[in-house]
């Protein structure tokens, strides 16, 4: 009978011990999901409120998108979509830089990064790798791809950014070797340098 009772202690034990690594495991992956913070409808523009450089598109009356405040979760290889972007006056991205409110040129090795990586603009002025094309380029973080509002005046009348977005200058783009009439999206994994 005792040895009954301790192989039965020891199911149980074992089962706690499973259950405790099961829901480690479903938390841990909980926690790097990043999920959909709200949407935004799109509203009826006037000719020309749009800056369509770079091939932006422009939000259409009544669409909705999705906005994040999050990203993906940053490894040493994260996975995004390479945007291109003008951070020059006038460029497609509207405004003077978020990080040092100063226009960079098209020939400048810049980037914007979704809301939830750039992380409360502790990656300002730093400098990150994008791999793609088989080859990497070390750029300057000097502005945020917008995830969680857009459709509006100060973003260009343009959508929110996906959360998965490194928004490149040409420079970045020419520096990964991709022929220019390629340019608009582009598969890449970036880490901080």
């Amino acid at each position: 009978m005792k040895g009954v009772k301790m192989c039965s202690n020891s199911i149980q034990i074992t089962m706690i011990f499973l259950l405790t690594i099961i829901s480690t495991f479903y938390l841990s992956i909980e926690a790097s999901t990043c999920k959909p913070s709200g949407r935004i409808i799109g509203k009826h523009l006037k000719s020309g409120q749009c800056n369509r450089g770079q091939e932006s598109s422009c939000c259409k009356p009544g669409k909705p998108y999705t906005t994040f405040q999050c990203s993906p979760q940053v490894s040493r290889h994260t996975k995004a979509t390479l945007t291109l972007n003008s951070f020059e006056r006038g460029g497609s991205g509207g405004s003077a830089s978020a990080c040092d409110s100063h226009f960079h040129s098209d020939s400048t090795l810049v980037v914007a990064l979704s809301t939830g990586w750039l992380n409360n603009h502790k990656r300002c002025l730093k400098k990150i790798v994008i791999f793609g094309n088989g080859k990497r380029v070390k750029a300057l973080v000097v502005d945020e791809c917008d995830s969680t509002k857009g459709c509006d005046a100060t973003h260009a009348f343009q959508p929110p950014c996906l959360n998965n977005i490194v928004d490149g200058s040409a420079a970045v783009w020419k520096g990964l070797g991709v022929p220019e009439k390629d340019w608009g999206q582009l598969e890449v994994f970036w880490s901080d340098a």
